[in-house]
């Protein structure tokens, strides 16, 4: 092969000798600098593998010299983080709930708190920007169906929705009207009516008014006579066009005939009591959050104090 080496006239460098197809290869060697460089990172490599846990065994990384684990840096960012967020916590935990507006920093905090947690717990079901979808309330809006200060906020997340295993969860049934033959269909057609009319979402005709009745005979006592819900039962507002699972006359007919029954976790089965506060704060902050009741004057013979509001929100 050396009897083949010659030297290319157009670069004037030696060839090495190999020859394909009239393709010969020109000896050029590597720069110093570029082997040097391959050279300590050869080195480096080796070194790394001693000192850091990198290769795999049977038993699992060996811990390498300096016996680091990147499980045990996250433990300790972990721990730093819950070590500086503890006076945050008490605090919170210290603080009546319907308090918290009037400590700005403190209230800044759990609303902080409170979106992180919902990235973790809530999106899977209200989203991202918690704007919901299809039977998944809107958190955004101010349209609530028991309830939207800080104190029946905080009850809502803590209870759930019609948890069965929850004594104090959020209950509400509305009667498979179609289905259960409480109505029949015509009935129901003329119910879808009203109910379009009350939303402004139709004109009055025959058929409304005769659902008209109807609803003064079965909805009433629950979504009230003028249509705008009831917060007790969590019965929503039918009146102002927002809607949980839809507004169409198709979707309206297969509510009132099969009924929804909508879940929720009740959260204080998996989170501490500090973070379902931290939640109620976020989704308080998010828009729609009221301002705390007015405490109703008890009669002067009362010997207990009123129960507390209720809340979730959620569309008509």
């Amino acid at each position: 092969m050396a009897d083949n080496k010659r030297i290319d006239h157009p670069t004037g460098t030696e060839t090495v000798g190999h020859e394909w197809d009239g393709i010969e290869e020109l000896n050029t060697p590597l720069p110093r600098w570029w082997l040097w460089t391959f050279y300590a990172t050869v080195v480096f490599a080796i070194g790394y593998c001693v000192v850091y846990p990198t290769i795999p065994t049977a038993n699992g990384a060996p811990g390498g010299k300096l016996n680091w684990s990147s499980r045990d840096e996250l433990e300790k960012t972990l721990v730093a983080r819950q070590t500086e967020l503890k006076p945050i916590h008490a605090a919170l935990a210290a603080t009546d709930i319907a308090a918290l507006p009037g400590k700005p920093e403190l209230m800044s905090q759990a609303i902080a708190g409170g979106a992180a947690a919902f990235k973790v717990h809530c999106v899977q079901c209200h989203g991202s920007g918690a704007v919901g979808s299809k039977g998944y309330p809107n958190l955004n809006d101010d349209d609530w169906l028991w309830g939207g200060d800080l104190a029946t906020l905080e009850k809502t997340i803590a209870d759930g929705i019609r948890q069965p295993e929850h004594k104090a969860t959020r209950f509400s049934q509305m009667p498979a009207f179609g289905r259960d033959g409480i109505l029949q269909p015509a009935q129901v057609d003329d119910v879808t009516s009203y109910v379009r009319v009350l939303a402004k979402q139709e004109r009055p005709s025959t058929s409304s008014a005769r659902g008209g009745s109807l609803y003064s005979a079965n909805c009433a006592v629950c979504h009230g006579p003028d249509g705008t819900g009831m917060r007790s039962q969590g019965a929503p507002n039918l009146t102002d066009g927002i809607w949980l699972y839809g507004g169409d006359r198709d979707t309206i007919r297969q509510t009132i005939t099969n009924s929804r029954y909508g879940v929720m976790p009740a959260w204080n089965l998996h989170l501490d009591t500090v973070t379902i506060r931290m939640l109620a704060a976020y989704v308080h902050s998010l828009g729609g959050g009221e301002a705390a009741p007015a405490p109703t004057p008890a009669p002067a013979d009362a010997t207990a104090a009123a129960a507390p509001a209720e809340a979730a929100n959620g569309g008509g």
